[in-house]
C-alpha cells in the first residue's frame, strides 16, 4: 500500500483503463477530479458504476475523446451521454453485477473507493454504499481509496482491510447528500393506501422518494417491522424511534436492518456511524430474490414510468430513451410474490408532471419492460389499488383503468381493444 495525493495516484491511470467507480454517497469525487484534470493525456478511458453522487465531469461532451461512461444504472449526472455518444448503458439486474465482475464479463482495471480512516486493526468501512464493490475490489488490478474522515463506519460487507488498497489518497470532505421529502397530495394518497396493505411484523423494501417516505410516515402505529432492502434513506430514522421498526421477525438477519446502499442528509449518516443495528451486504446477498423470499410477509415497493393495462411494467426507459437502470426491482419483486404472505407493489402517480396518462393501452414505442406482466401484483395510484394476481388479460385492463385518472379511463379500455381485434 502506498500514501499517495490524488495528483501521483490519477497518474497510474493508463488510457484504455475500465475504472469501476464507488457509488452513491460513497463516490470518490476527489478521486475523479484529479482523473479528468489528465484528459489531455488519456484517451479512451471507461468510467463504469451505477448511480453516483456529484457533477461527474469525465461525462461532459468536451472529454468524448479521453473519457466513455458505462452505466449499470443511469443517474441524472451522466444521462446526456446517452445522446451524446460518449456514453452507454449495461443492463443488469442489481443482484447480478458482482458476478460481472468475478467472472470478468466486465474486467476491470481500476477501482476507485472512498472509504473510513483505518481503524487500529487496519480495518476501513465502505460506509454508506457497498453495492458490487467487494467483487470489484477483488478483480481488479489496482485499488485506489480515498481516505475520508467523514465517511460514517458501517458493518457487515462494507468492511475493507487496508492491506486490500493499493494507494490510499488522503482527503476529509463532508459527503453529499441527496434527499427530498416534498410529498405531494396524490402520494400522500397512494401512501396511504399502502400503508394499508402493511402488516405488523411485514418486512420492508421500498426505495427513496416522495412515495416511500409518504408511507413510512403513515407507519408509526405499526409493530415488529423489518427492514431487508436495496435502499434506504432518512425515513427509516423515525420509523426505528417510534419502535415500529425493529427487525424483530426478519429471517436474514439477527434483529437487524439490511441494506446494500443508504442515501439521505447527514442527519442519516450521522446515524449509521458505528451503529450495528445496520448490516450493509453487497446486492449479489441483499438482492437475491431467494434469499429475500426467507423473509415474511415481505413488502416491495417499486415504481415506474408507465404501465399498460395488461401489467407490463416500464421503469428504465421513457420510450426509446433511456432513463435509469433495471436495478433491484425485479428481483425485489420475485422475492416477494415468493414470500410467504408477501406483496409486490407498483406504486406511481396516475398522470405525469405535465398531465399525461401512466396507465396507457400500449407502451411507448422503445419502451423497457422491465417487469413483466407476469410479476406484477399490485398496482397503487391515487385513485386506488388494482389487484392483478389471477387476473385475466381483460379482468386486468378493466382493474388498471379503474385506478387511471377519470379523464382518461374510458379512453384507455377502448384504444386497447381497438387494438387487438
Amino acid at each position: 500500500m502506498k500514501n499517495l495525493t490524488a495528483v501521483q495516484a490519477a497518474k497510474l491511470i493508463k488510457s484504455n483503463d475500465r475504472i469501476y467507480v464507488h457509488s452513491v454517497a460513497s463516490t470518490p469525487n476527489h478521486l475523479i477530479d484529479a482523473i479528468v484534470e489528465r484528459a489531455d493525456e488519456l484517451s479512451n478511458v471507461e468510467f463504469c458504476h451505477i448511480h453516483t453522487l456529484g457533477k461527474a465531469p469525465y461525462a461532459g461532451p468536451k472529454f468524448k475523446d479521453s473519457f466513455k461512461v458505462n452505466s449499470f444504472f443511469i443517474g441524472g449526472n451522466v444521462r446526456h451521454t446517452i445522446k451524446a455518444g460518449n456514453g452507454t448503458y449495461t443492463p443488469v439486474f442489481l443482484s447480478e453485477l458482482p458476478k460481472l465482475f468475478r467472472e470478468n464479463l466486465v474486467a476491470l482495471d481500476v477501482v476507485l473507493l472512498q472509504v473510513s480512516t483505518p481503524d487500529a486493526n487496519g480495518f476501513c468501512s465502505l460506509g454508506p454504499s457497498v453495492v458490487a464493490e467487494p467483487a470489484a475490489i477483488a478483480n481488479a488490478k489496482l485499488v485506489i481509496a480515498q481516505v475520508n474522515k467523514y465517511l460514517p463506519r458501517t458493518f457487515g460487507d462494507a468492511t475493507i482491510h487496508s492491506s486490500h488498497i493499493d494507494v490510499m489518497v488522503e482527503y476529509d470532505t463532508p459527503i453529499l447528500t441527496e434527499y427530498s421529502a416534498t410529498i405531494s397530495d396524490a402520494e400522500d394518497k397512494i401512501g396511504a393506501y399502502i400503508a394499508e396493505m402493511i402488516e405488523d411484523g411485514s418486512t420492508l423494501q421500498m426505495g427513496i422518494g416522495s412515495i416511500p417516505e409518504a408511507v413510512l410516515q403513515k407507519l408509526k402505529n405499526h409493530k415488529y417491522l423489518g427492514l431487508h432492502t436495496e435502499m434506504f434513506a432518512d425515513g427509516v430514522i423515525d420509523l426505528i424511534e417510534a419502535g415500529a421498526l425493529d427487525c424483530s421477525r426478519q429471517k436474514t438477519t439477527n434483529n437487524k436492518a439490511m441494506s446494500t446502499f443508504c442515501v439521505g442528509t447527514e442527519k442519516l449518516y450521522n446515524y449509521i456511524n458505528d451503529n450495528p443495528f445496520f448490516v450493509f451486504k453487497e446486492c449479489s446477498h441483499t438482492n437475491d430474490p431467494f434469499i429475500i423470499r426467507q423473509n415474511p410477509n415481505v413488502v416491495a415497493i417499486n415504481s415506474a414510468v408507465e404501465i399498460d393495462v395488461t401489467g407490463q411494467i416500464c421503469a428504465d426507459s421513457i420510450g426509446h430513451r433511456l432513463y435509469s437502470g433495471v436495478g433491484g426491482q425485479v428481483d425485489f419483486m420475485r422475492g416477494a410474490t415468493m414470500s410467504k404472505g408477501g406483496k409486490a407493489i407498483i406504486a406511481l402517480s396516475a398522470t405525469t408532471k405535465k398531465g399525461k396518462n401512466k396507465i396507457v393501452p400500449a407502451l411507448k414505442a422503445g419502451a423497457g419492460v422491465v417487469t413483466s406482466r407476469a410479476h406484477a401484483q399490485f398496482v397503487v395510484t391515487e385513485f386506488g389499488v388494482a389487484d392483478l394476481r389471477g387476473k385475466s388479460i381483460d379482468q386486468r385492463v378493466q382493474a388498471l383503468a379503474n385506478i387511471a385518472h377519470p379523464n382518461f379511463r374510458e379512453d384507455i379500455v377502448k384504444e386497447y381493444y381497438q387494438s387487438i381485434r
